[in-house]
């Protein structure tokens, strides 16, 4: 493993096993899919879709599990789709370099406290009703994860331009701040997007006790 063995809670070593967790949670997301958006079905007359997606209101009435539910609800195929591309794309890299535990621990960080902030500031904005779906919230720590691990490798931004990650994740984050900031691409949760990579950042500076800006500049020196 990078980064260096600890005893304490935030940086002890787990045992490296390699378990397919990627692909597990690949059909979690299909089952889900199914199970909502196919077979409708429900519970006590109330669709699956509002006991599982993140709606802040409900969580004050102690549906604290949407933290962690919302994760596996995609809107229509082609959402799940191109998230699930995009879990087999990262995902399994990631699983590989760091063992099955230590990868299933970033995404589940990544996702429920990406979800917990951005509940908070839709919250504070008024938007306590707004449902937030899907895996893209984690799937974006582990695009922020992969250009801290293998920040020279490149990947093809838009499907036809060749730049290294870090860079691609940069102009990601823009995109991200742009579109929140001026409303677009309505019904996309770019504040999950933004928090979940905040919370990568967080979680290698803590975790993994390595510098992103760090390994990024001296990416982008050679």
């Amino acid at each position: 493993m990078f980064y260096p063995m600890n005893n304490n809670i935030f940086n002890k070593k787990f045992t490296y096993t390699y378990s397919s967790v990627c692909l597990y949670l690949v059909m979690l997301n299909v089952l889900v899919y199914f199970a909502v958006g196919h077979f409708k079905f429900s519970v006590k007359g109330v669709p699956l879709i509002y006991w599982l997606g993140l709606v802040p209101q409900m969580v004050k009435h102690g549906f604290v599990w949407q933290f962690v539910s919302y994760m596996f609800v995609h809107v229509d195929f082609t959402h799940l789709l191109f998230n699930m591309y995009a879990l087999l794309m990262f995902g399994m890299s990631c699983e590989r370099f760091l063992g099955s535990r230590e990868f299933l621990l970033f995404y589940l960080v990544t996702g429920v406290l990406g979800g917990i902030l951005s509940s908070a500031v839709n919250t504070v904005g008024g938007m306590s009703n707004v449902m937030i779906l899907g895996a893209s919230g984690p799937i974006y720590g582990l695009l922020f994860l992969i250009s801290v691990l293998f920040p020279d490798s490149r990947i093809l931004l838009f499907f036809f331009i060749p730049m290294k990650m870090p860079l691609a994740v940069m102009i990601f984050m823009l995109i991200e701040v742009l579109s929140q900031v001026f409303g677009t691409s309505a019904g996309i949760s770019h504040l999950v997007h933004l928090s979940s990579i905040a919370i990568a950042w967080i979680y290698c500076l803590v975790r993994f006790r390595i510098s992103p800006a760090k390994v990024w500049r001296e990416s982008f020196r050679k």
